[in-house]
């Protein structure tokens, strides 16, 4: 017992450090541990589609914690159903865009992301509303669904496919990097996030660590030439920007968890400023 409280010790005293460091450090901290941790993946992952395969797991181990807190803890507290409705939306473009342009293993795991989230959103609105939290779930989500259809319109890919498919799978991909954000207001709003809550957006966060992951060692691999076969143009640029945003948007929550998990808090209270 005393070896286990010793060995905690120094991880706290560095975590109070951490929390003690101006914005910009903690800002540039971040940066260097994600630029560290990408190194350390290129060398211990030698085939780095198996990123991509772990970053579904991640998902899927999160969507597994959401039918648990519905059908087992029957409350949907904390629970953001704007976000949930954004993933069915972009979901259901990616699917259309799967099934016109490309037709793969992606086109079933997306069909079945899509299902589960679409039950997910009728528990949230008919079976357990009374334990939704409207009032504080208040991120208008026409403030990302807008600029997300301006910018696909602006900046999509350069293939040989209809340019609605095009734009489309551009929206969907925009889409897809700032869905969470309701999520996000929602917990900054309570302060307070139930532990069911916090496993699911921490398992979000992991899964887009590691498709980000898979993106940038991919372009580094092919050393740019993935860029030149996803078109031309803006583009390709904004696809990895893409993937940057999603990683970025949740890190900060992701730190506050790691945080509680290793002080034994089972409940994670946030701070103001996080989101």
């Amino acid at each position: 017992m005393r070896g286990g409280m010793a060995s905690k010790r120094p991880l706290n005293a560095a975590i109070s450090w951490v929390k003690r460091q101006p914005p910009k450090v903690k800002a540039f901290m971040a940066v260097v541990a994600g630029m560290a941790t990408l190194v350390f993946i290129r060398f211990i992952v030698h085939d780095h589609d198996n990123l991509f395969v772990a970053a579904e797991a991640a998902h899927a181990i999160g969507i597994l914690v959401l039918i648990y807190k519905l059908t087992k803890e029957k409350t949907c507290a904390g629970l953001s159903l704007k976000s949930q409705d954004l993933t069915a939306l972009f979901l259901a473009v990616r699917l259309y865009c799967s099934i016109v342009m490309e037709f793969d293993i992606h086109t079933l795991l997306d069909s079945c992301t899509l299902v589960t989230t679409l039950w997910v959103i009728y528990m949230i609105r008919f079976k357990l509303k009374s334990s939704y939290m409207e009032d504080k779930d208040n991120f208008s989500i026409l403030y990302v669904i807008v600029p997300c259809a301006v910018l696909a319109l602006l900046v999509h890919p350069s293939t040989s496919h209809v340019i609605v498919n095009r734009i489309c799978w551009a929206f969907c991909v925009y889409l897809e990097a700032v869905s969470v954000l309701p999520q996000l207001r929602l917990m900054q709003n309570t302060k307070i996030v139930e532990p069911f809550t916090a496993h699911y957006v921490f398992a979000l966060g992991v899964a887009r660590f590691l498709s980000c992951a898979h993106w940038v060692l991919q372009v580094l691999d092919t050393r740019g030439r993935l860029l030149t076969a996803l078109g031309y143009g803006l583009w390709p640029p904004f696809v990895l920007l893409s993937e940057v945003v999603q990683t970025f948007i949740l890190a900060d929550f992701c730190y506050y968890y790691v945080k509680s998990v290793v002080g034994g808090q089972l409940v994670l209270r946030l701070p103001s400023g996080v989101v």
